[in-house]
């Protein structure tokens, strides 16, 4: 099966200084990678990278980011406005704060969709409340006509995945998505985005420091450190026989949840 996404010898810099050099995967229709590290390894940066959402300090320096046979960082803005959203999503850190507070959940995803097609509101209304119901939200209607503020961080957290799979992207990037979430919540966007996929066929890049999130969710793991890739491969070896030594001081260190 040919692969969706592949980066082949990514370096990144940000105003000259390299902060990611050699990122190497491929990614398969339908599966779910785990970048794994500690903070300021730069795995949120590779993610950005495909989407161009680097800003005007950040660049590809070096090597290919590869979707649907088009070379990402080569693609004018315009190009890749075309791609993110329809065919690359993204589901930030905290979801809420990228809603704004004074317009409902409902108009702010309606106005999103309709950059990309022509729809009517009845459709809109129709497809989201489908999509909410698919991912675990009994009553959609009262979730797009409420405003941010009126939903609890989890919720939010959950709706920012909805919006994110509105247009059924092929690849779905997650940045932290539940980091700032306590353990039940964390649990149920887990088992979101497994049904996403289920659901979909999407697949899903989920950058996170939580091993219990990457035992959960992803099929392979890519363990940086200081932006170099210290190990990749398919999740269940580098977590229970890690050939690195860093590796196995990052599955010492945190807590892990397990796969029922």
């Amino acid at each position: 099966m040919a692969e969706i996404l592949k980066y082949d010898r990514v370096d990144i810099a940000y105003n000259g200084r390299r902060v990611v050099t050699g990122v190497s995967f491929d990614l398969q229709p339908g599966e779910i990678l785990g970048i794994v590290g500690e903070s300021g390894s730069g795995k949120s940066t590779v993610i950005k990278a495909a989407m161009g959402l680097l800003g005007p300090s950040g660049t590809v320096t070096r090597g290919d980011i590869w979707y649907k046979g088009k070379d990402l960082p080569d693609l004018s803005p315009a190009e890749m406005r075309r791609l993110n959203g329809p065919e690359l999503g993204m589901i930030f850190q905290s979801a809420g704060a990228s809603f704004c507070p004074i317009r409902t959940v409902g108009a702010q995803l309606y106005e999103s969709m309709t950059e990309h097609e022509s729809v009517t509101k009845a459709d809109f209304t129709h497809r989201a409340c489908e999509l909410l119901q698919k991912i675990g939200f009994e009553d959609g209607m009262r979730i797009l006509n409420s405003y941010p503020f009126e939903l609890s961080g989890g919720m939010q957290q959950r709706v920012g995945i909805a919006a994110a799979m509105l247009m059924n992207p092929s690849v779905l990037f997650a940045d932290e998505p539940t980091s700032a979430l306590d353990v039940s919540v964390q649990k149920q966007v887990v088992e979101e985005m497994l049904l996403v996929r289920e659901s979909f066929g999407t697949s899903i890049v989920i950058v996170t420091h939580n091993i219990g999130v990457i035992g959960a969710m992803a099929d392979n793991v890519l363990v940086m450190k200081d932006g170099q890739m210290v190990e990749y491969g398919e999740t269940r070896q580098v977590l229970d026989d890690p050939r690195e030594d860093y590796t196995r001081t990052l599955m010492a260190a945190v807590p892990r949840l397990r796969r029922d």
